[in-house]
């Protein structure tokens, strides 16, 4: 199963004082919107995006579809059926893709420990 690019989503207090604080340690803005208190930054292979007020809990975030830099990849595992095999598997979501539709789609389940993850598929 190909769960595409890795993140984690952290819900932050002051998006500017988190921000420089990951610059500190070498991440750099890859996208996102100040204006809209989101942004995602990188340091090498590693992705994480910042949230002020949008969610109340930290997010393991995979990305169908698309490399560590944001890119679309042209072959991908599609989400719909990345949840076929999740429910094959016996593992519990807490939200759903609509299997009928083609596209962007999520779903999100918890891990045995209660930690969030989403699978958010953009395209």
């Amino acid at each position: 199963m190909k769960l595409g690019a890795f993140s984690v989503s952290l819900s932050v207090k002051d998006i500017n004082k988190s921000k420089s604080f990951y610059e500190k340690l070498g991440f750099e803005v890859l996208g996102g919107d100040m204006t809209q208190n989101w942004l995602i930054m990188k340091n090498e292979s590693c992705v994480i995006g910042l949230f002020q007020g949008m969610f109340e809990e930290n997010i393991l975030t995979f990305n169908p579809g698309w490399n560590q830099n944001a890119e679309n990849l042209d072959t991908f595992t599609d989400i719909r059926d990345i949840q076929k095999q999740l429910k094959a598997n016996g593992m519990n979501l807490t939200s759903e893709a609509d299997e009928t539709t083609e596209g962007p789609a999520s779903l999100t389940m918890k891990d045995p420990d209660g930690n969030l993850i989403l699978i958010d598929q953009h395209r």
